[in-house]
Parts: C-alpha cells; sequence; structure tokens
C-alpha cells in the first residue's frame, strides 16, 4: 500500500489544498476586518456596537502584529513580494514576520534555499531590501 507523501513546508510539500489557496498577511486581515467594522457601525443606529468577541480579538491581534499599516503599503509589499515567484505562504510568512537578513529569512522560510527555485543569497537580499523599503517609506 502506497502512503501519501508526507507534507514538509521546507520543502513546499504542503498539500495541494494548500498550495492552491490565497494567504493573507496580517496587515490585509486588519484592512479587511477594519472596513468591516465601518461597515457594520454604519449599518447600526446604536452608537454603541457591540461585536462579538473573536471579532475584537481577531482586530487586536492582527493590528498588533502587522508589520505595514498604511493600505497603499500593504498593497505595495503583495505586489512586491508577487514579483519573486514565491508561494503563498511565502509572501505571507515574509511579509508578516519581515525578516532582515538573508539567515533569518531562510530561516522562518526553508523553503526559500530549495535548489532550483532561483532564489538565491543575491535575490533574497532583494527582496528583504525591497521590503525594508516599503517599511521605511511607509
Amino acid at each position: 500500500m502506497l502512503r501519501p507523501e508526507e507534507e514538509d513546508a521546507s520543502e513546499l510539500k504542503i498539500g495541494d489544498d494548500f498550495l492552491k489557496s490565497k494567504c493573507l498577511m496580517n496587515s490585509e486581515v486588519a484592512i479587511l476586518l477594519e472596513h468591516r467594522c465601518e461597515q457594520l457601525k454604519h449599518m447600526s443606529e446604536d452608537s454603541i456596537n457591540q461585536f462579538p468577541q473573536v471579532f475584537e480579538k481577531s482586530l487586536q491581534y492582527v493590528k498588533r502584529f502587522s508589520r505595514f499599516t498604511n493600505q497603499d503599503a500593504v498593497k505595495q509589499v503583495r505586489e512586491v513580494l508577487s514579483r519573486y515567484q514565491l508561494a503563498e505562504f511565502e509572501l505571507a510568512v515574509l511579509g508578516n514576520l519581515c525578516p532582515e537578513t538573508v539567515e533569518e529569512a531562510t530561516s522562518v522560510v526553508p523553503s526559500l534555499k530549495t535548489k532550483g527555485r532561483g532564489h538565491d543569497h543575491e535575490k533574497i537580499e532583494k527582496l528583504l531590501n525591497d521590503l525594508l523599503m516599503i517599511k521605511k517609506f511607509e
């Protein structure tokens, strides 16, 4: 009997469902939840809106751990990272954590150093510099 191939994110073996899924950065989730919050406030005539606790806690979490707060910067981060042909989860991890060194980036996203993907040291360094520039001018 054949066993299904074991999942290993360091080698991009994460399953078809996950590979096809869109991953959002914390900054993107914060923007979506804030927008939904504004919608709910406008829909309700009651100025003392009570949001479900899970909604409030989720919003607090993503705001706390968002590296980018400006909506244009968040859009630019996704555009810049998309140029590097990353898997969705790699893009989200790098956008969430904003590693500062190549070693840190390959430590949190080991699949970056997979042979044959074209992510050599210089390319990863350029990616990190691009992120730093967006953060610097946010």
